[in-house]
């Protein structure tokens, strides 16, 4: 099941319910559900940013029109085919954490998109944050921001559910 809605930030929210096969791809579940954060007008994640750079060049790379990947109802770009390959067999791996939300924001219970440019790869999965002061606070302490980001999780997206 995709269910999608733009929300008063502009933001088109797609909902991917688990084990839901999505341009081929089977989507793995981390949670009880994935949401994607896309913009609304053009469609991409993480504003055409290719999620597969964060971890094989430690650094925000954009991608490329021409390596595009429709995935979740949202378009991915990609520096190269390589990344477009090693995403579409295993987009859980490279997927931001908590769809791209910030997880110390959503720890408090709010659905803020985060920045790709203000990321942190942290026990292999990537996490972006909607600025400096997020980041840092979740370096202090990643385990238990994480913990409480899961836990206020499936809360919060029951509130962006139409």
């Amino acid at each position: 099941m995709i269910v999608t809605r733009r929300d008063s930030l502009g933001f088109l929210l797609l909902f991917v319910a688990p084990g839901v096969y999505l341009a081929g791809s089977p989507v793995r579940a981390v949670q009880a559900q994935t949401q994607i954060v896309a913009d609304w007008r053009t469609g991409l994640t993480i504003h055409g940013y290719d999620p597969v750079a964060y971890f094989a060049e430690a650094a925000p790379v954009f991608g490329l029109p021409k390596f595009e990947h429709a995935f979740g109802g949202a378009v991915w770009r990609f520096r190269n085919a390589g990344n477009r390959a090693a995403f579409i067999a295993d987009p859980a791996v490279y997927v931001p954490r908590f769809g791209g939300y910030d997880p110390i924001a959503m720890a408090r219970g709010v659905a803020v998109p985060g920045n790709p440019s203000v990321w942190l790869v942290f026990a292999e999965r990537l996490y972006l944050f909607h600025g400096y002061e997020t980041r840092e606070a979740f370096r202090r302490d990643p385990r238990r921001a994480i913990a409480a980001a899961a836990e206020k999780w499936p809360g919060v997206m029951a509130t962006l559910l139409p």
